[in-house]
């Protein structure tokens, strides 16, 4: 039996549920996942795929430009549009993200009112970084434990 010193962290437990979320992803280039936490429960989720009622990737191909596929959303963003769509306020949460926000991500935290990012993968967007924490943001990389 597992005691008290094998129970995760919020942090481990968040980033682990956001690692799953990631696995609906629907672009090959990468698997991201988002979750959206406020009180240790969580608010809504996101992963990077199409809108909706639009094809994506997995069934007509990446639509490249500039280096980037276009066809997809950010898992950040995603998940906060559930928010906007089903009413629920995800200003002063945590986001939980498997990679580190773009720069349109990024904006669109600070613009939510989200107070905390923890993220796991690197993106090498320096402006991004720079823009949330001139907002005030803590970001915090997550350095993922061993099973």
């Amino acid at each position: 039996m597992s005691g008290p010193a094998d129970r995760p962290s919020w942090d481990d437990y968040f980033m682990e549920i956001t690692f799953q979320v990631a696995r609906r992803s629907t672009c090959p280039r990468a698997a991201v996942g988002a979750v959206i936490v406020r009180e240790k429960r969580i608010l809504t989720t996101g992963y990077n795929g199409a809108p909706a009622g639009l094809a994506h990737c997995t069934q007509v191909g990446c639509l490249m430009v500039n280096d980037h596929c276009v066809r997809t959303l950010h898992a950040e963003q995603n998940a906060i549009i559930q928010g906007a769509l089903h009413g629920v306020d995800v200003s002063g949460s945590t986001i939980y993200v498997t990679h580190q926000p773009c720069l349109i991500c990024a904006k669109m935290i600070i613009n939510a009112g989200i107070e905390r990012v923890v993220y796991g993968g690197d993106y090498p967007d320096e402006i991004a970084w720079g823009f949330m924490e001139e907002a005030g943001i803590e970001l915090v990389k997550y350095e993922r434990r061993p099973a």
